[in-house]
């Protein structure tokens, strides 16, 4: 008998009916296990014994389940003895020969499994050694034709959850099983993979593989796959094997298939959703045992989130796996003693603290017995020695100490740390609370004395900020404390920490310093852009009255200045009426900001002016801009421009351009811009070359001059802006002055924040009379 008896539990109403019927399921899945008949001989089977024993039928299934032992093996064909009295065992599977007692064995362990996978597991335990089996993989029949994978043992995860549920697929051996309820051998690894589905990923872990159909009445409902990793083929004795295994796997799977069975597997998804909530690291174990009933090892049957990683859990929970091929944090020598003795004698057990692996921390162990399972816990201790490091670290890296003064003893206690922030010896010791205050400077004395007043006297905590002078250097310290009080709220004890702020401090004052850099250089960059603002003002005064009527033409100006930043752009136009009648039209764009992009536009607009009006050519202009920039105080200054004279009389426009975008002429319904002339960059070298073109204008005629402003935006191309400007330009508009509006609206909308200065020259011919 079992060194437990199994005892029926006492309980009444719908719960005994439930826990009747499940023992009476148990009994059965036992006597078709171990004899590989059906559910209704397991049940005339138990009838019998318990008429021959004078016993109930329930009280039989209990005498049944309690004489499950293991046993030495035993010959086949060698009747087995009554357990406890009344009957004896049917015949079991028909197999010729058992010299090793491999199924003997088998049967006896496989009367205590209580899922599909621990099935597949118990089989893989009991054929790994006879076959060289190194996987094992139990197969449901599916009502729509396919199969699920019902249990798995020797598979990873990656592996089972692509074949969990397979539709009814041609040249799948488990398939070809169940229609036939003939057994397939996979013995050529070549030869099968050309026209089968093979199980695994690669294919080539597995070189040969036995699918054998489960015996259920009149068509097999399961299939049982045995895989290695070796090749070869299966001799006579192990497909007889084989086969008897799968017989005797068939009234176990039956019972497996019921629905207190059923019940069971759900009651231990409970347990396992149960384990996922619980706090700390708690497992539940089930004890593997050999034949002669030693223990040889413990089945992980629950885990919690905590526990998987102490067992070394990387990423699937250890749910399944053997103690011994997990990594618990205690060595397996000094725990199996008081497990086994919790399990023999249900006494609660608490072990250790037991030293680590590999030097980590050690743990002490306590275990429950629950049914023929254990709940064991594990518990992190720390060694003494290891949690005065942690502290004494945590002081080091806040660059803080602890301190504890007894007011009831006068007794004194500092951590090391706290003489090295307050820059004393600790060889004088740790100092009365009084006298701390003495420490600060004399500023800072009188607020340290009334913070400490108010925690002896109400017990208000203390948090102040005092400074200290050490070696030639004000430090900033922190102390903060409170007081424990006595049954009449006296204060008895003081404990608190000093911190050292100093460099903390020094980094708010340097903050601090940069922060008022920054306002002041900020007030000198508002000033720089009223200044400029101011110069620009007096340099390129707007028209007050428009439009202007120049030689003949109708003239609009608009000039936007940027929107952000602190600097003054150097945007500019020209558009004058000189002494011989012709018109000057310019406008330009100096590189840069601020007051010298100012002087500079400056110089180039009224030397331009006189240049032309002396008689210079638009090249010749811009070739002699281009040396006034070369030999200027900032050599590096550029410029572009587009620079034309009208003559009246022939209507003829004379133009020129450096570096420039060309002006946009509108004629009719149609717009297009002029073809630029040769021109380069003002300023970028010493020898340019610029060309002239001319333009006829006609009446109805208008011609825009724009600076970039116009039609760049930050992450554009220009091109893009060029062809929004020919699309505005072409829209129907009331030719009115002031007329310049909607076509800026439409240009500026969506630029919520101009970055350029916006200058633009509207030029047209009237269709009459001026």
């Amino acid at each position: 008998m079992s060194s437990e008896p199994v005892v029926p539990p006492e309980h009444g109403g719908a719960v005994e009916t439930a826990a009747t019927s499940a023992v009476l399921e148990r009994a059965k899945g036992a006597i078709m296990a171990l004899t590989g008949c059906s559910a209704d001989a397991a049940v005339e089977e138990l009838s019998q014994r318990a008429k021959a024993g004078n016993r109930t039928l329930i009280e039989q299934c209990w005498i049944t389940l309690g004489g499950l032992v293991p046993r030495p093996p035993r010959a086949l064909g060698e009747p087995a003895a009554d357990d406890a009295g009344g009957g004896a065992h049917s015949p079991g599977p028909p197999v010729s020969r058992d010299p090793s007692g491999v199924l003997a064995r088998l049967g006896e362990d496989l009367v205590r499994v209580r899922t599909r996978r621990e099935l597949a597991g118990c089989l893989l335990e009991h054929l790994r050694s006879p076959l060289g089996a190194d996987a094992v993989i139990v197969w449901a029949r599916l009502p729509a034709g396919g199969v699920e994978l019902a249990g798995h043992a020797g598979l990873d995860d990656a592996v089972t959850a692509r074949w969990r549920h397979t539709p009814p697929l041609s040249g799948l051996a488990p398939l070809d099983t169940l229609r036939t309820g003939e057994p397939r051998w996979l013995e050529d690894l070549a030869g099968d993979e050309e026209r089968r589905l093979l199980i695994g990923d690669p294919h080539g872990n597995w070189r040969s593989s036995a699918w054998l159909p489960v015996p259920s009445g009149e068509a097999a409902e399961a299939s049982v796959g045995v895989l290695r990793e070796s090749g070869g083929p299966f001799g006579p004795d192990a497909r007889e094997l084989l086969g008897a295994a799968a017989q005797l796997c068939a009234g176990r799977l039956r019972t497996l298939g019921a629905g207190p069975v059923d019940g069971a597997g759900a009651a231990l998804d409970a347990v396992a959703a149960v384990f996922e909530a619980l706090p700390g690291a708690v497992t539940l174990l089930r004890p593997l045992r050999t034949a002669t009933g030693r223990i040889e090892d413990y089945r992980v049957v629950a885990v919690t989130p905590e526990a998987a990683g102490l067992l070394g859990a990387t990423g699937s929970p250890p749910t399944g796996l053997r103690l011994g091929e997990c990594r618990p944090p205690v060595p397996p020598d000094a725990l199996w003693p008081g497990l086994r003795h919790t399990l023999d004698t249900a006494e609660p057990y608490t072990g250790g603290p037991f030293a680590g692996q590999e030097g980590e921390a050690g743990y002490v162990v306590r275990a429950e017995r629950l049914g023929d399972g254990l709940v064991v816990s594990w518990t992190r201790v720390d060694a003494p020695e290891r949690q005065e490091q942690r502290l004494a670290d945590v002081q080091r890296l806040g660059n803080l100490g602890w301190a504890n003064w007894n007011l009831v003893t006068r007794e004194a206690l500092w951590s090391d740390q706290v003489h090295a922030v307050l820059g004393l010896d600790p060889a004088d010791g740790p100092l009365p609370l009084a006298a701390l205050p003495d420490l600060a400077v004399p500023e800072d004395r009188p607020l340290f004395s009334r913070a400490l007043s108010a925690l002896l006297s109400e017990g208000r905590p203390l948090d102040v900020p005092f400074r200290v002078r050490s070696a030639g250097a004000v430090r900033h310290l922190r102390a903060v404390a409170e007081a424990v009080t006595d049954a009449d709220g006296t204060p008895v004890e003081v404990h608190g920490f000093v911190q050292d702020l100093t460099a903390q401090r020094s980094a708010e004052l340097a903050l601090v310093e940069s922060e008022r850099a920054i306002l002041v250089q900020h007030g000198v960059l508002q000033a720089e852009r009223a200044l400029a603002g101011r110069l620009q003002h007096a340099l390129l005064p707007l028209p007050r009255r428009q439009p202007l009527q120049l030689a003949g033409l109708r003239v609009e100006v608009a000039y936007l200045p940027a929107q952000s930043g602190l600097h003054v752009g150097g945007d500019w136009f020209s558009a004058v009426e000189l002494p011989d009648g012709t018109a000057l039209f310019v406008v330009g764009d100096v590189a840069g900001h601020g007051v010298d992009a100012v002087a500079t536009m400056a110089q180039l607009r009224f030397t331009t002016k006189g240049m032309v009006s002396t008689g210079s050519s638009p090249t010749g202009a811009l070739t002699r801009l281009n040396t006034l920039l070369l030999h200027a105080h900032d050599a590096h200054g550029t410029a572009t421009m587009v620079l034309a004279r009208y003559h009246p009389a022939e209507r003829r426009l004379v133009w020129a351009q450096a570096g420039h975008p060309p002006p946009l002429l509108k004629r009719g319904g149609g717009v297009r811009y002029l073809d630029r002339p040769a021109g380069m960059l003002l300023g970028a070298a010493a020898t340019p070359w610029f060309e002239e073109a001319k333009c006829r204008l006609e009446p109805g005629d208008r011609l825009l001059l724009y600076t970039d402003g116009l039609v760049e935006r930050p992450g554009e191309l220009i091109d893009v802006g060029l062809r929004r400007l020919a699309e505005a330009a072409a829209a129907p508009q009331r030719e009115v002055p002031g007329s310049l509006s909607p076509l800026l609206a439409t240009m500026l909308e969506g630029d919520a924040e101009r970055r350029d200065d916006v200058c633009v020259l509207d030029i047209r011919v009237p269709d009459g009379p001026c």
